[in-house]
């Protein structure tokens, strides 16, 4: 159908949509209500990841609470021990773990110092993430390439030290 311009009198073609010009507005129907119990709190749907995350750490650590890593045969040597007789930096991990988990806090800092620091962080970090979660805020870690240096050299200086003849204290 064919239409004539106001301004102009010449005949239009039909109009065109794109992106740029507006949409006129159609007819919408009206919201459908919902009983309070029908839709779900939004911040209990945003909580699903933290709880899934909380859930998988607690988990893993059920396990090796209740599997000893100091018995022989439950759980894989570190290959970079086995082979070279080097330390890594996770090399008592588990043991640090298990430690961690009966309450033994000395035993769980002698195994892995830097392992005890990780599990406190992490829970830390959770909780900053649960509460941000909670009052709608966007969670944001923003680690720069400083942190992150820093980190690995702090490691990298743990590795060596427990591997020095003076570091035979940090080793599990």
């Amino acid at each position: 159908m064919r239409s004539v311009d106001a301004e102009t009198g010449k005949p239009t073609q039909s109009p065109t949509v794109t992106r740029d010009a507006p949409v006129p507005p159609t007819a919408a129907a009206p919201p459908v209500a919902r009983p309070p119990s029908a839709a779900p709190r939004p911040s209990a749907a945003r909580l699903a990841v933290p709880a899934g995350v909380l859930a998988a750490v607690a988990g893993a650590f059920a396990y090796v609470g209740s599997v000893d890593p100091n018995e022989p045969g439950h759980y894989p040597a570190c290959p970079l021990l086995r082979f070279t007789g080097v330390y890594c930096p996770g090399c008592g991990g588990l043991r640090s773990a298990h430690a961690f988990v009966h309450g033994d806090w000395p035993a769980a800092l002698q195994a892995n110092a830097p392992a005890v620091l990780g599990y406190l962080g992490f829970a830390v970090l959770w909780t900053v993430w649960v509460v941000r979660v909670v009052r709608g805020r966007p969670v944001r870690l923003d680690l720069g390439p400083v942190h992150l240096w820093t980190l690995g050299a702090l490691l990298l200086a743990f590795t060596v030290v427990r591997n020095l003849p003076f570091g035979g204290w940090l080793v599990p």
